[in-house]
């Protein structure tokens, strides 16, 4: 079978084409953990939210007893919806087999094979699987998936099934209302706002106007599947299923109040971290484990919070405060108590755990990161660290330099040697570093810039090739140049009187560049009185002088 594929610039360089799949391949294995990430987290909520459901129908059903009326068209109801619902997610599993089987399988199989072959494996078949990854082997696959949902139809179909789902689950809700508003003593104005309310909040259901405001696609499978990667195409399938898991949900709630009891929703998500302890080294990993919390504002009347026996105080987002003045040194452990009283069955429920923190003492450090002591002139990098501090809170200062930075990373600026005292504070506690600042070291003068080549024998086209000398600083660490101010030079030819000159700055001009010029073999040429000025320095300095033989 031949798969059609969109058309593709001809004349684009094949090596261009290597290194951008290259690159791909190196951004897209995060994108992909990303979107199985999302799937698993999907299948997690539908979990949970299955849970919820059988823990409501369980609670109302003392009450029912009371209501023999309501129990048996209510009871009715929910089973109907229930066995509508689990039907409708085995349809979209049809389609997420269907996208593993093509995507992995489809160039070893013929045309029948593709449409029954996934009919009878298992989604967690492992030869569907990548042994390293853990992820299916097809994840990065569009051109399979592009073939099957959209140029074979097969995402038309799948819309068409969650439209029919959605109607079907809104007609069990008509016929369960209708049956039991006598009995729940419903006027026919509140079952028109029940059937109202429980259309516009289901969430499954699609709708051709909103997703083709946003594109220019013909249709919703193309506008959903063409030219997606496997990967992202399941969470989108298992999004499906948990919308109409939660049209399940809503649908027992909303029996449940009938009955006198209460909905309970879901309806605030937050991040969770528990980290397994509140002290880290520095070069120790930091370990936590990381969630997602659901909470109800329906728990917060009937919820409470102990910390070692402490009771907490819950706002209606289900948090409260917590405190404690750390008196003593070393590990402290908190426990944790949640008491919960489902509000619709009156069920109580409790769980703990505990949490540990260190207390130790506040100290700091002041590292230069280059040398152990401050150079005038030039930038001295400095890292500060207060134990126990954020580093947004901790104030460095100086007395006999200058400093600039802030999260840690600082750089200090002295100005004249002796000593430098670098202070750190924070929130309740203060230090101080003392340094030693120095100048810079003397440089050589020489005719290399970065290596000393201050005396020895050149020839003779070699030597008149030099255009001056240079000031070199010499296994230093910091980012600095020093300027050659002037020197003296003195050529003594062989067997006659010695010529002299004088020059300012490194490079030669005026008489220094004929005497340079003029070197013959034999002669010998000394450069005395070399000053040179270095970053910081006030006045320039002398450096040892250069002598060299002309062969």
């Amino acid at each position: 079978m031949s798969i059609p594929k969109e058309p593709r610039q001809l004349m684009i360089n094949l090596m261009y084409l290597v290194l951008m799949a290259l690159l791909a391949l190196n951004i897209s294995a995060e994108i992909m953990n990303a979107f199985y990430d999302l799937e698993d987290s999907m299948v997690t909520s539908s979990k949970l939210t299955t849970d919820a459901i059988k823990a409501t129908e369980e609670g109302i059903q003392p009450l029912l007893n009371k209501k023999p009326k309501l129990k048996a068209p209510l009871n009715e109801g929910i089973q109907r919806v229930r066995e509508y619902s689990n039907e409708f997610a085995d349809q979209v599993d049809y389609y997420k087999k269907g996208l593993m089987v093509i995507s992995t399988k489809a160039q070893e199989m013929t045309d029948a094979q593709i449409e029954t072959h996934f009919a009878d494996i298992s989604i967690d078949n492992k030869e569907y699987y990548d042994e390293k990854t853990g992820n299916p082997k097809a994840s990065k696959d569009k051109d399979w998936t592009t073939w099957w949902m959209v140029k074979q139809h097969k995402g038309d179909s799948l819309q068409a099934l969650v439209n029919r789902t959605r109607e079907g689950m809104i007609e069990i809700y008509k016929e369960t209302i209708n049956k039991v508003k006598k009995e729940a003593k419903l006027k026919n104005d509140e079952v028109e706002k029940r059937i109202a309310n429980f259309e516009q909040n289901l969430t499954l259901g699609i709708n051709d106007s909103i997703w083709q405001a946003k594109t220019d696609k013909a249709t919703w499978a193309e506008y959903k599947f063409y030219q997606m990667p496997f990967a992202a195409c399941m969470p989108t399938l298992e999004k499906i299923k948990a919308d109409a898991k939660a049209a399940e949900a809503y649908m027992v709630n909303d029996l449940a109040s009938l009955v006198g009891g209460r909905e309970i929703k879901l309806n605030k998500f937050f991040p969770v971290i528990n980290a397994k302890r509140g002290y880290v080294i520095k070069g120790e990993k930091f370990e936590a484990e990381v969630s997602i919390g659901a909470y109800s504002t329906e728990f917060a009347k009937t919820s409470t919070i102990t910390v070692n026996g402490q009771r907490v105080s819950l706002n209606a987002q289900g948090k409260g405060q917590f405190s404690e003045t750390a008196n003593s040194l070393g590990k402290r452990t908190l426990k944790l108590t949640a008491n919960v009283t489902n509000p619709l069955s009156g069920e109580k429920f409790s769980e703990s755990s505990t949490f540990d923190y260190e207390v130790g003492m506040r100290s700091a450090t002041a590292s230069p990161t280059k040398m152990n002591v401050f150079y005038i002139g030039v930038d001295n990098p400095l890292e500060v660290a207060v134990a126990g501090a954020n580093s947004n809170k901790v104030n460095v200062s100086c007395s006999g330099c200058t400093v600039n930075g802030s999260g840690g990373k600082y750089n200090v600026r002295a100005s004249s040697p002796g000593n430098a005292t670098i202070k750190v504070s924070a929130p309740g506690f203060s230090q101080d570093f003392k340094f030693r600042v120095k100048r810079i070291p003397d440089p050589v003068a020489s005719f290399n810039p970065n290596k000393d080549e201050s005396s020895g024998s050149l020839g003779n086209g070699s030597f008149k090739g030099r255009k001056g000398i240079f000031a070199a600083l010499l296994n230093f660490d910091f980012e600095a140049k020093c300027q050659i101010q002037g020197f003296e030079l003195t050529r003594v030819p062989k067997r006659q009187d010695a010529q002299r000159g004088v020059n300012s700055g490194g490079s030669y001009s005026g008489k220094v560049s004929n005497l340079v010029a003029a070197a013959k073999p034999g002669d010998i040429y000394y450069f005395d009185n070399i000053k040179a000025r270095c970053p910081g320095d006030k006045a320039g300095r002398k450096l040892r002088p250069m002598v060299w033989n002309i062969k």
